[in-house]
């Protein structure tokens, strides 16, 4: 059973934490916070990190992790979770079954010949990222269903910057507290990169789904002219998706333009002297 943390002999009460998680999604801000957590910039160190895998991030994600998971690299061990392989799971939404929906866009036809175009609710995020991750530290910490103490023994570290702000959220399970380090710090991304190079370190490469449609125009033209594996595989994934959904109307596509991938038009805003103003991936636990 669990029960309150005792009042130590200077009358103050000792931390209730038991394990300290670092999220690590392999891209820029969480590389770096795992980084300067091993340098002692950070701490109190963390007890490990978990990477949820997806199966369908790019291979210069999985090479980088691979690195971090190296001998003298990281001073806690890295753990790797999945709640399965989203690629193999949109192939099985087209045919009917079912399927966590990813932010996909879909365009619909009204009478008179007017074009709709929408977003498909975002499940995604929490059932291959947030999900699996809190499984994992569950088990760590021993808890089962009914066996959840209501004060907080888990501290989530998660990578989220300064120009992120806005994806702060806190935690919703009363035994785990999140904490965001490079907030605390006041560190953009463009901070993360500088404290990179100064120390040496090779440059994360983003990580996000490849087929993830909150990428920008930017991100997808980095796929198809840098990684045409990749890119032929959300070409093919995107034409699978098309129709068959359930409880999708219209037909489904990858890209917010909602035409075929290999069709859509890449150009971006400073093509034309302009912001590109598209928020430029996925939120959440991901890309971080």
């Amino acid at each position: 059973m669990f029960r309150a943390p005792t009042v130590g002999g200077d009358g103050c009460a000792p931390s209730p934490i038991r394990l300290r998680v670092l999220s690590l999604g392999a891209g820029v801000q969480s590389t770096t916070l795992a980084l300067m957590a091993a340098h002692g910039i950070v701490g109190p160190m963390p007890d490990l990190a978990i990477f949820a895998d997806t199966g369908w991030e790019p291979a210069s994600v999985y090479e980088h992790l691979r690195w971090l998971m190296s001998p003298n690299v990281l001073p806690f061990p890295v753990h790797i979770v999945s709640a399965g392989n989203i690629r193999e799971n949109l192939l099985d939404a087209s045919r009917g079954e079912r399927w966590a929906s990813i932010p996909a866009f879909t365009r619909v036809i009204r009478r008179g010949g007017q074009v709709e175009i929408g977003m498909i609710r975002r499940q995604c995020t929490g059932d291959y990222k947030i999900a699996p991750i809190r499984r994992k530290v569950r088990e760590l910490l021993g808890l089962t269903r009914k066996r959840s103490p209501p004060f907080a023994v888990a501290e989530q570290w998660i990578g989220i910057s300064t120009d992120e702000a806005v994806r702060i959220k806190p935690s919703f399970e009363p035994w785990q507290v999140n904490r965001w380090p490079l907030i605390e710090r006041r560190m953009s991304r463009q901070d993360c990169l500088a404290w990179l190079r100064r120390h040496d370190y090779p440059m994360p490469p983003k990580s996000s789904c490849i087929g993830c449609p909150f990428h920008s125009n930017a991100a997808w033209r980095r796929i198809r002219d840098h990684d045409p594996d990749a890119w032929d595989d959300a070409v093919a994934i995107d034409r699978a998706i098309r129709s068959g959904l359930r409880g999708i109307r219209g037909e489904v596509y990858l890209h917010r333009s909602a035409v075929p991938l290999d069709e859509a038009d890449l150009s971006i805003e400073t093509d034309h002297g302009q912001l590109d103003l598209w928020p430029n991936e996925c939120e959440g636990m991901c890309g971080v």
